[in-house]
């Protein structure tokens, strides 16, 4: 069982930068993949930044890319999403997760934690 908490989500203005955390903990092992999700009201889920065990891959979609930067510590077990240039079409409740399948396959992400909310306020 592997236990996610982010932390960090607040209110922001148009253009402010943002670091979320999210607190790693249970019977992890090192081979896991990692990712940011998002969920604005009424829309999906959606990845906003996924990353390979050994961090040697990420994958952003365009919506972000560019602004947004996942990162993980392994020696510390957080994992932190760094978000600039913050627009309010970035308002969200932003989730942490972690899977053991392709860092890609959206559906291997098994734990997830209980959310942090941002809001990009113009």
């Amino acid at each position: 069982q592997v236990n996610l908490k982010e932390s960090g989500g607040r209110v922001v203005q148009v253009g402010d930068s943002l670091r979320l955390s999210c607190a790693v903990s249970g019977r992890t092992q090192n081979r896991f993949c990692i990712g940011w999700f998002r969920q604005a009201p009424g829309g999906e889920r959606k990845a906003v930044g996924l990353m390979t065990w050994d961090g040697n891959n990420t994958y952003y979609p365009d919506s972000v890319k560019g602004r947004f930067a996942i990162s993980r510590d392994d020696a510390e077990k957080m994992v932190h999403l760094q978000m600039n240039n913050l627009d309010p079409e970035d308002t969200a409740v932003y989730y942490c997760a972690a899977g053991y399948g392709h860092f890609r396959w959206v559906k291997g992400y098994s734990y997830w934690g209980q959310g942090t909310q941002v809001t990009v306020s113009s």
